[in-house]
């Protein structure tokens, strides 16, 4: 028994240092791939297919039952048709429409919460069969039958948290229908890359919206779409230096207080 876990013991050790060794290659990689591009400006990344890039997968959402169109006779409008003449709003794969996002939230929350607990425990044996008069034969000397165990403890927990939290963004991206669900709303995918001065500025949109929610300028609010997923960050000196170095990090995951 003691043998198994010793072994269970050396093999967390190992694996622990497979993984320390493990981090410290990928940020020596990273060190040499920034130690290469003293004082170049960081590259910008290519244009791609949204849907060629590793990790995509189309959206799937509940759909309405299919409707069978009916077509009329000497009819000058098309069946699904939203227009007299040709809607030049985004509508197919490939077309683009303009996200505007305009983001404006405060949150703020408290929160306390105290606690106090006393307990005490007490025993003794003032009569144990005529034999507490020997209890000092093998206890000690001054062993008080009327108090052989005494236990008391009181604990006590204080705790307050409060979070205050403003953010504002007002931005306007334009993104590229990347697929037309079978209910006709459309996905769309949008990225934007800055470069200022060495530093990058990456801008990601991406969600759901309704043909109907396009305006007649080809622009669709961000709060109108569904699934919104928006990103917004940088990379480059500013950031790199704004980021905790990796030894930082791995000390603030394993250190247990």
């Amino acid at each position: 028994m003691i043998d198994a876990t010793r072994k269970n013991g050396r093999n967390r050790r190992h694996a622990l240092l497979g993984a320390i060794l493990a981090t410290t290659m990928l940020a020596g990689c990273n060190s040499l791939e920034r130690l290469a591009q003293v004082g170049e400006e960081p590259p910008l990344n290519p244009i791609t297919n949204p849907t060629h890039q590793y990790g995509y997968k189309p959206v799937s959402m509940p759909m309405p039952q299919p409707v069978t169109a009916s077509y009329a006779p000497n009819s000058l409008w098309r069946p699904g048709s939203r227009a007299f003449l040709k809607d030049l709003r985004a509508n197919d794969i490939g077309d683009i429409v303009t996200v505007t996002i305009s983001i404006d939230e405060q949150a703020e929350l408290s929160n306390s919460s105290s606690r106090n607990r006393d307990s005490s425990e007490s025993a003794g044996a003032p009569s144990l069969l005529g034999y507490e008069s020997a209890l000092d034969t093998f206890l000690p000397e001054a062993v008080d039958p009327t108090s052989l165990i005494g236990i008391g403890s009181n604990s006590s927990n204080t705790g307050g948290g409060s979070i205050s939290r403003s953010e504002a963004i007002t931005l306007n991206v334009a993104a590229v229908v990347t697929q037309v669900l079978p209910n006709g709303n459309l996905v769309i995918h949008g990225r934007q890359e800055t470069r200022v001065n060495y530093e990058i500025r990456e801008l990601q949109i991406a969600g759901v919206i309704r043909p109907q929610d396009i305006t007649a300028t080809n622009t669709v609010e961000y709060n109108d779409i569904a699934e919104a997923r928006l990103a917004y960050g940088g990379r480059g000196h500013i950031s790199d230096f704004q980021q905790p170095r990796w030894g930082t990090q791995i000390i603030d995951i394993v250190m247990p207080f």
